[in-house]
């Protein structure tokens, strides 16, 4: 097969080729230790800087919020414990939804089976939203934390952010969002959305893996997680990686310069494939709302397949998506996201995420809505004749 469309930018993006240009001296020629004092340190540290402040003026906040991590799970690990730890004389209740990732879910649940930290994990409607007002309702005098994701990952539904943010703020509350499906789709003007935290992955927005950044407003209550040296004012140990601060701030200019254009041509693209396939495919649902969802996104539920089979099948005849989150798709169980919208577990398994991005096409698109219905139709036989 010679056709190669790439349709999985929810699971990783390509590294942007002017993002690579711009990593590579700091792998060469300016390779110093940003914590050394001679030259070499010295510009090292210069860049690590300047990439602080670059980010910082995109998410209108002072550079030393900005602490560089090693990527989204990194950044969610860190602000629900550090949070969480530097505030348990005070309390040690913390909000949550059913649908959170499982960076910010398996976090949240050791806290509380471990550490001593009590939980509540909001509900979410049939479009997987919360509801603001389960939020209110779920605090009390002891809540120290509210996290809730600002764009699904597998459903791409958008969370009512910036209501959420003025109820924790009303609270004195503090309040993290794991934004990492958000670059090139969404404003990340932190203040206006409100929050104290903020996560964010480079690989999500064409920076290389292992690359990831956690914004922390002055003043929350922050415990290291990383100890030993003073990097990044403390707050996490370790020799920086200069190259990848680079990275991220070019790649995070990159996509949020032309944001609206390509947010606009990306939703053309998405709401092709959410109004044509459920037309051309009997039987598909489309998953998460209908309008408030991620620029880049469109998921399904197909019924009677198997999720493994489609992927596979879609693969074959050149075409990469997904069944449900990269970080938990091989383990073939229903996904925690539509058990907590309401839907069945056999008809969970038969999940489809389709993820756009700067490569995609409207000729990709129709290539897609060719095959995937002859694919569809061809398990369903094979899985009735099994029967």
């Amino acid at each position: 097969m010679d056709r190669a469309i790439y349709l999985d930018y929810s699971a990783t993006t390509p590294v942007d080729s002017r993002v690579v240009e711009a990593m590579l001296p700091y792998y060469t020629e300016k390779y110093g230790n940003s914590s050394s004092i001679h030259r070499f340190g010295q510009r090292a540290l210069q860049a690590l800087e300047g990439a602080r402040e670059r980010i910082a003026k995109i998410l209108y906040c002072h550079p030393k919020e900005i602490i560089f991590t090693s990527g989204g799970s990194e950044s969610d690990n860190l602000a629900l414990r550090g949070v969480a730890f530097a505030s348990r004389q005070r309390g040690r209740h913390i909000i949550t939804s059913a649908v959170e990732h499982e960076a910010v879910l398996k976090t949240a649940r050791q806290l509380q089976s471990e550490f001593g930290f009590s939980l509540t994990e909001v509900p979410v409607d049939r479009f997987g939203r919360v509801d603001p007002a389960s939020i209110q309702q779920a605090i009390i005098p002891e809540t120290i934390l509210i996290t809730i994701m600002a764009g699904n990952n597998e459903v791409g539904t958008l969370q009512p952010v910036r209501e959420i943010a003025e109820i924790a703020r009303r609270h004195g509350v503090p309040f993290h969002s794991d934004a990492v499906q958000l670059p090139g789709h969404g404003d990340l003007n932190v203040s206006e959305m409100g929050v104290d935290m903020l996560s964010l992955s480079g690989h999500k927005f064409y920076a290389p893996k292992g690359m990831g950044i956690l914004y922390v407003k002055r003043g929350t209550p922050l415990v290291n997680l990383l100890t030993g040296g003073s990097q990044e004012g403390g707050r996490r140990a370790g020799t920086e990686n200069v190259a990848g601060a680079v990275a991220l701030a070019t790649a995070l200019e990159l996509v949020q310069q032309d944001l609206d254009q390509e947010a606009k041509r990306l939703r053309h693209l998405r709401d092709r494939l959410l109004q044509e396939i459920p037309a051309r495919v009997p039987g598909a649902e489309i998953t998460g709302h209908p309008t408030e969802r991620l620029a880049h996104h469109a998921s399904f539920l197909i019924p009677d397949v198997e999720p493994e089979s489609l992927i596979l099948g879609l693969d074959f005849a050149g075409i990469a998506a997904s069944s449900a989150s990269a970080c938990h798709a091989a383990a073939q169980e229903p996904s925690h996201v539509l058990a907590a919208m309401g839907v069945a577990a056999e008809r969970a398994l038969g999940s489809l995420r389709l993820s756009l991005g700067r490569w995609t096409t409207d000729d990709e698109v129709d290539y897609v809505l060719n095959t995937l219905p002859g694919i569809v139709s061809r398990l369903q036989s094979l899985n009735q004749a099994a029967v």
